[in-house]
């Protein structure tokens, strides 16, 4: 039996082994796949014990991701992208960092929700880890425009330079929140707003009719970005999409099987 594990501190709030173990039985796959607490000043450690122990492969997690880049010997196109590792592959020739989760947004979005991303106007909000994650798999897609907006936009601005050499050229911009103009058919949330019960300030004129508004952050109600989004109009998604979604790309990398994820997806929304 293979093993994989997540690694995060803290880790026992994490979904990841009820959705591999679903993954499993389903694909028929013989792996076992727990939670590692990893101490705050030693994730290197943690991950080569796990090593030692026989482990395959590993999710990294919060407050991991970027530790998890220096420690990884190869990365992928994606991994460099985004500045984030959230999965590691043990092989013969190390250790390889990759980074599922804007593949796990953009499965979301366009599989789950049926919206395509190819031609539209999106706007990202924030220009955090988590947004700095998703834009090379969105600009993969080729929308429109793609506009990150941010508090700081020095920020949100030395994103686009990034990117502007990664297929973005003249697609990708920046600008302030109250500096958004126009309409939007996709805007995702990638702010942590939603943990603090706060909207980015932006204003209801930005959500074309039809627009989809997704929030990266997840619970039992919506949040109040999804309510606000709600009010003008917009089809909502939460992230527990993207969660389950980047799970299905991790496992594959490591077992060569995609699993379904539906069944996944509506058997964890019912435990909200």
């Amino acid at each position: 039996m293979d093993r994989y594990c997540v690694f995060g501190n803290p880790i026992a709030h994490s979904k990841s082994p009820e959705i591999h173990a679903a993954y499993a039985v389903q694909t028929g796959q013989d792996i076992s796949y727990e939670r590692r607490l990893a101490p705050l000043d030693d994730f290197a450690g943690a991950v080569r014990a796990f090593i030692a122990e026989g482990g395959k492969g590993a999710n990294v997690t919060v407050p991991f991701k970027l530790e998890a880049v220096k420690l990884a010997q190869a990365l992928t196109i994606r991994a460099r992208a985004a500045g984030a590792v959230n999965t590691l592959v043990f092989s013969d020739d190390g250790i390889i960092g990759d980074n599922t989760d804007g593949a796990g947004l953009v499965a979301d979005i366009v599989q789950n929700a049926g919206v395509a991303i190819t031609g539209k106007r999106v706007l990202l909000l924030g220009a955090g880890g988590a947004v700095r994650g998703v834009v090379l798999p969105i600009l993969e897609h080729r929308p429109a425009k793609l506009v990150i907006a941010n508090r700081t936009v020095a920020k949100a601005e030395e994103l686009v330079e990034q990117f502007a050499a990664l297929g973005g050229e003249g697609v990708v911009s920046a600008c302030g929140f109250a500096e958004i103009e126009g309409q939007y058919d996709i805007i995702i949330n990638g702010t942590a707003a939603s943990l603090s019960a706060e909207v980015p300030p932006i204003a209801p004129t930005v959500f074309a009719p039809g627009a989809l508004a997704l929030d990266m952050m997840y619970g039992a109600a919506p949040t109040v970005f999804l309510q606000f989004a709600a009010q003008h109009g917009a089809q909502l998604r939460d992230g527990l999409g993207m969660l389950v979604e980047q799970a299905a790309e991790a496992f594959n990398l490591w077992r060569g099987v995609t699993p379904a994820t539906a069944d996944v997806l509506s058997s964890l929304r019912a435990k909200l």
